[in-house]
């Protein structure tokens, strides 16, 4: 037999698979945006539509984690930086979630800690790490959520605060040689997180890579998020 009757690896299947599965999810949620508005507003008020609001969101951030992670294994993940404003970028990470934090009643603040306007880095690969942890702030937040960027020596720090429990201690023990796997205790894949690392290690500037770092406290007092790209 030779390698054309082998058939397709089973990965190029599954990143096809994952393709797809994606371009129909979009198409699905732009069906549930046109459906809301075609609601009465008491019933687009409701706890319902904000449930299927975030999980739709959760299913498409876990949809591009996996195409990046299989882009990356197959080195096709191409890092494209440019300069960029940074209210820009925060203001719409946060419009990107607005219904959700809408429908979670949920005060949602950004704030830039920086005399500089603009930074350099890959928009599109960064807004996919933070859209990810959005989304994953807005299921632990309580009632509040901060988006923030600071400068802490010579590197950015994107940063996302939520006043939710916190982060497990299992993980922030682990973040240095996190490797992820399933949680039997809450059912977390941690995939975020790796996909988040790998990302910001794509950054490189003078020898220096981009990394993540995550606690517990902040402004808030409950989970932290740090990205720190150089």
């Amino acid at each position: 037999m030779n390698q054309n009757d082998q058939g397709l690896d089973f990965s190029t299947v599954i990143a096809s698979t994952v393709h797809d599965m994606k371009n129909s999810l979009s198409a699905l949620i732009q069906a549930h945006h046109q459906w809301l508005e075609r609601l009465p507003e008491d019933l687009r008020s409701g706890s319902e539509p904000g449930v299927v609001e975030h999980e739709l969101s959760h299913l498409n951030g876990m949809l591009v984690q996996l195409l990046g992670l299989y882009k990356l294994g197959v080195n096709q993940l191409p890092v494209c930086p440019d300069y960029h404003e940074l209210d820009d970028f925060l203001e719409a990470q946060l419009a990107a979630h607005e219904e959700v934090i809408r429908h979670r009643d949920i005060v949602a603040t950004c704030r830039l800690d920086t005399m500089a306007p603009l930074a350099f880095f890959d928009r599109e690969l960064v807004a996919s790490v933070v859209s990810n942890m959005l989304t994953n702030a807005i299921r632990h937040a309580d009632k509040a959520l901060l988006l923030s960027i600071e400068e802490s020596g010579n590197e950015l720090v994107i940063c996302i605060n939520d006043d939710g429990p916190g982060y497990p201690q299992r993980l922030i023990e682990q973040q240095l040689d996190y490797v992820p796997g399933i949680d039997q205790s809450s059912g977390s894949t941690g995939l975020g997180l790796y996909f988040a690392a790998r990302i910001a290690a794509l950054h490189e500037q003078g020898g220096q890579r981009g990394r993540i770092e995550i606690a517990n406290g902040g402004e808030l007092g409950g989970g932290l998020f740090r990205l720190y790209l150089p």
